[in-house]
């Protein structure tokens, strides 16, 4: 069952990175990417669960915390880059 759970997730990681590779717009492939990441959280887990290794668990809250912080930067960054471009267009537009 948990071989099956672990397939399931694996197949997953898969479909979410070719959306983070083929991603029509910039905010599908950082979904895809934080997607990926949890993902990824989940199937430490399950190895921690499957080797009865405890330790794994804080390896993944904390993979889970970079993971969060990281797509929040990221958003961050093309927030601001998208409201720079429209206030260069603007003031482009004012001038004519």
């Amino acid at each position: 069952m948990f071989v099956t759970a672990a397939i399931a997730i694996l197949v997953t990681m898969a479909l979410v990175l070719v959306r983070a590779l083929l991603g029509p717009t910039v905010y599908d492939r950082i979904l895809a990417a934080n997607m990926f990441g949890t993902k990824t959280v989940i199937l430490m887990a399950l190895i921690a669960f499957l080797a009865d290794r405890p330790d794994f668990l804080d390896l993944a809250l904390t993979y889970a915390l970079i993971n969060f912080i990281g797509v929040l930067a990221v958003l961050e960054f093309f927030q601001h880059r998208v409201q720079s471009h429209s206030d260069t267009a603007d003031k482009s537009g004012e001038s004519r």
